[in-house]
């Protein structure tokens, strides 16, 4: 591997809420889900894929090695099958030789990898395929194994689970000793969990040492308020920094109705994902019901997947998420809390639910309307320095400065769709250097 690449490994922020690079410079997590991306595609088609997240300013991809869709005995792009004999301490190399050329071609890129040992079904069937191949013996030495053959990668960050919760004291065994054996050899790694729809990692594994992101899984639903989530792992003890790690995705249908109709929009993963950032989280998955299971456009289409996924690459909810890092990276961002007090009158919870972050000075304010609705501030918070205030437009990044006179309610452009409202003090000017995307 060549050392002199400048991805640098991933540490916890000093306040142990956010994530950082090792030289210090805040990290956002923006992830794509690509479950599918090592069992489904070759290394030709995983570079496109790649070359596309990163244009857009996704940072991180998570996928999974042992695949859910029949992931032991469907073979990979090569015709290969991960382990011989279904057994984890026989691992074929054939198969590992395009894991390592994925997890190579990633580093040289400068995307850091959410890598998945195993699907969740492989040690809880449950809805899955399977077949339950772990014990926590085995489970060790696949770990060991993951462990020492990816130590020298400073771009991964381990993701154990695979949307299943434990249910018994096996299950919970096999996936402590699975951590425990990948961290035998990574000691410094960070390491998360991946539960089902509902769940924070920190409700199974929250006393676990290995556990060092609370990362939860919400539902595919439309206005499902995956703030109520962020917001709860934030209470947990010890502190940790919180990713919704699977949120809905967009194009699938609402609910996972089995009639595909009433789908999730572009709307919806830029509402989940506000929501959930100015809820305090470090970052956020998005997530594509075509590209997950990496269809191809012709078979076994999971959920009513309309077209291949590089089709679905084009989809806007992405280029959405890439506007959000681009907004997010030019403010403060991690010396901002949430502070709902920001905003005056009542918060109706049957209503898409306004949401407010800010420095403790308040002299960077940033407040995310859902639906369209004037947002309403505490007429204190203008008094003083003197104040600017911009909307952004979270489709398409355009920024638009309010000329008149700030008052404590600011009308909205366009009761149509969601607004960013930034509001700061007029010295802090010079440090806001956002641009907006170009229209060429």
């Amino acid at each position: 591997m060549d050392t002199t690449l400048a991805v640098k490994p991933l540490k916890i922020s000093e306040n142990a809420r956010y994530l950082e690079k090792s030289d210090g410079a805040p990290f956002l997590w923006l992830g794509d889900t690509a479950w599918e991306l090592l069992h489904r595609l070759n290394l030709e088609e995983t570079e496109f894929y790649f070359q596309n997240r990163k244009a857009i300013g996704f940072t991180i991809i998570q996928t999974v090695i042992l695949a859910e869709l029949d992931g032991l005995h469907s073979p990979n792009a090569s015709g290969e099958t991960p382990l011989h004999n279904d057994d984890p301490e026989k691992p074929n190399e054939a198969y590992f030789n395009h894991v390592d050329q994925v997890v190579r071609l990633a580093h040289e890129m400068g995307l850091y990898l959410g890598l998945l040992p195993t699907w969740g079904d492989k040690f809880n069937k449950k809805w899955g395929i399977g077949p339950e191949i772990f014990t926590p013996e085995n489970a060790r030495k696949y770990g060991e194994f993951l462990g020492q053959r990816y130590a020298d990668f400073p771009h991964i960050v381990w993701i154990m689970g695979g949307d299943r919760v434990p249910e018994n004291a096996d299950h919970e065994a096999i996936v402590e000793q699975m951590a425990v054996g990948i961290r035998s050899f990574q000691p410094d790694k960070l390491m998360t969990y991946h539960p089902n729809g509902g769940y924070l990692a920190s409700d199974f594994f929250g006393k676990s040492t290995w556990l060092d992101l609370d990362l939860f899984q919400t539902r595919h639903q439309k206005g499902f308020r995956e703030y109520r989530f962020t917001r709860k792992a934030r209470k947990r003890n010890p502190v940790r920094p919180v990713i919704d790690g699977e949120p809905g995705y967009e194009n699938i249908p609402n609910l996972l109705n089995k009639w595909h109709f009433q789908r999730l929009s572009a709307a919806d993963v830029r509402r989940a994902a506000y929501w959930n950032l100015l809820s305090g989280a470090a970052g956020h998955t998005y997530g594509c019901n075509e590209i997950w299971q990496m269809y191809d456009g012709k078979t076994d289409a999971k959920f009513g997947a309309q077209f291949s996924w590089k089709e679905a690459l084009a989809l806007p909810g992405a280029r959405h998420m890439g506007i959000l890092r681009q907004i997010f990276e030019r403010l403060p961002w991690q010396q901002m809390k949430p502070d709902p007090s920001v905003i005056a009158g009542i918060s109706w919870k049957w209503n898409p639910v306004k949401i407010a972050l800010s420095t403790a000075k308040r002299d960077w304010i940033l407040i995310y309307s859902p639906q369209g609705k004037n947002v309403k501030i505490k007429s204190g918070i203008l008094r003083g320095r003197k104040k600017r205030a911009y909307w952004l437009d979270p489709e398409n990044g355009e920024q638009r400065e309010i000329q008149e006179k700030l008052t404590a309610v600011f009308t909205v452009p366009n009761e149509q769709k969601d607004w960013l409202l930034l509001i700061l003090e007029e010295s802090n000017l010079s440090k806001w250097s956002y641009l907006p995307p170009s229209t060429d």
